[in-house]
């Protein structure tokens, strides 16, 4: 018991000098990602990947009513058959992916630019309906990761 009071102690200083460092959260005021909540004017390819991954900027971001900047993302997408059986069926598929991405002003100005990187990978064994869900939601995982990962770069901007 006496353990677990200091441990909460130690947790409460540790909280109370994060403010005094000027620390702010992601989603607090002012700073990092909340500083483009709704001012950030997006641009992704026109592929399925590239709605997935912009429906989930905007999950984060939100929708730009007034745009102050816009976030230019390039995606590269590939297929690698990582499992074969000796008959040479593919067991296994796995979508690596990579974002290149531009944050600028709207008079054009570059204020940051990255690549976020990652893979998912799904099972064929199943039906052709079992395996066209699971390549969907494969997909899917890539472009959240993705966007998250550019999110989580973009809230370390120092914006003008």
């Amino acid at each position: 018991m006496l353990w677990h009071d200091a441990t909460r102690r130690m947790a409460l200083l540790g909280l109370l000098s994060l403010g005094a460092c000027g620390f702010a959260p992601v989603h607090g005021t002012g700073s990092g990602a909340d500083a483009l909540q709704n001012r950030v004017s997006l641009t992704t390819p026109d592929t399925v990947i590239g709605f997935r991954t912009r429906a989930r900027l905007e999950d984060r971001l939100g929708f730009a009513t007034a745009p102050a900047y816009r976030l230019t993302v390039n995606l590269n997408v590939t297929r690698d058959n990582v499992a074969i059986t000796e008959e040479g069926d593919i067991t296994r598929i796995t979508l690596p992916g990579q974002a290149t991405f531009t944050l600028s002003t709207l008079s054009g100005t570059t204020v940051s630019t990255g690549t976020a990187s990652s893979f998912t990978s799904y099972s064929t064994t199943g039906t052709t309906v079992a395996t066209r869900a699971a390549a969907n939601d494969a997909r899917d995982r890539l472009a959240i990761i993705l966007a998250d990962q550019i999110v989580a770069q973009l809230a370390a901007v120092p914006l003008p």
